[in-house]
């Protein structure tokens, strides 16, 4: 009896070929939260650089060598 699976190569085409794909958990968490309560809109870069990352001291002593 042959098996009609044996040849059957799960390699990255095979996955890449696959017609539909599951959203992440995550994905699925923010929909069921969101459909419920829509989220207040986000900027999508904040004006201000990080707190003391950028233009810290440290960085430009480094900067100037």
């Amino acid at each position: 009896m042959a098996d009609e699976w044996n040849d059957l190569v799960l390699d990255e085409e095979f996955i890449r070929s696959a017609e539909t794909s599951e959203p992440s958990a995550r994905a699925r968490m923010l929909a069921a939260r969101w459909k419920a309560e829509q989220p207040e809109p986000q900027p999508w870069r904040s004006d201000e650089a990080p707190a003391g990352w950028f233009f810290s001291k440290a960085r430009r002593k480094w900067w100037r060598r």
